[in-house]
């Protein structure tokens, strides 16, 4: 494992984002560079991989996430919480996070045509959104309340079909980023406020007085322009994707991939064939 990773370095010239067998990162460098300098210079937003508890303890949602846009285009924020409201494209013009919850599920229940009761509404299933979850209930609108996974609901809640409507709540601002570039590429809205509270107590400290923590960043200023692309492909079952279906001679996966420009929507199934042994 080690080796193979030290080829990798050797290659790029980079550490590799790697987790090990607890789910942590190790030897993860943000802003690394990649590549030689040359023209064109892009960001790049990665998750290797999206929801590792999903994946130890046969949850939804876990996926891998990339997003690509020109240089400067992604936000650069540091790993701590994100307070987030996404939606499609037919309610991202009434939602504000400066109006209470309550206020912006019945705009988008208008907006949609539907009555509170035929609304759903994803949040996390996490003891600080024990209160959210309390006044979604008083609304008298569905939950979907989800183990892990927000990236792939908020990517939900703007496509058809899949039973989500929004998503309220707070998540990581990374993953915010990776979200707002999908949303940016089908025509989906997300409002959010970074919070002060580091996600991971681990990293060193982050310095708070040079992050705007209240400022309202929408979709355009998380990952702005429109020579955006995105792609994500399933781990595990979840809302958008289906996840890796292994056969005696290979696997089945899922695959989503997006483009600002053109906004097109790609929905892969790729069969993979193993003449012995895997290599991934």
């Amino acid at each position: 494992y080690l080796d193979i990773i030290n080829k990798v370095k050797q290659i790029v010239d980079v550490p590799v984002c790697a987790y090990n067998v607890s789910g942590e990162y190790s030897m993860v460098k943000a802003a690394a560079k990649l590549g030689y300098g040359d023209e064109p210079k892009v960001d790049i937003a990665v998750k290797p991989l999206e929801c590792v508890n999903s994946v130890a303890f046969g949850r939804v949602n876990a996926m891998a996430v990339i997003a690509i846009a020109p240089e400067n285009q992604l936000l650069k924020v540091p790993d701590i919480y994100m307070e987030k409201l996404a939606v499609g494209a037919e309610a991202g013009s009434v939602i504000d996070l400066e109006l209470s919850l309550e206020e912006n599920v019945k705009r988008v229940a208008e907006a949609k045509k539907y009555s509170m009761s035929d609304l759903t509404v994803a949040v996390l299933d996490r003891e600080r959104h024990i209160e959210i979850i309390e006044r979604l209930r008083k609304l008298g609108c569905r939950i979907n309340l989800m183990p892990d996974g927000d990236i792939s609901s908020s990517i939900a809640a703007a496509l058809p079909g899949t039973g989500i409507d929004m998503l309220v709540g707070i998540g990581g601002a990374k993953e915010g980023v990776l979200a707002a570039a999908a949303l940016k590429c089908i025509g989906g809205e997300m409002h959010s406020r970074l919070l002060k509270q580091k996600k991971n107590d681990s990293l060193s400290e982050i310095n708070f007085d040079a992050i705007d923590i209240g400022k309202i960043y929408k979709a355009s200023d998380l990952a702005s322009g429109d020579n955006i692309m995105f792609a994500a492909t399933g781990v595990t079952d979840g809302d958008i994707l289906n996840g890796v279906r292994y056969r005696a001679d290979g696997a089945t996966t899922g695959s989503l991939v997006l483009r600002a420009l053109s906004k097109t929507r790609r929905f892969l199934v790729t069969e993979h064939y193993f003449e012995n042994q895997p290599l991934y």
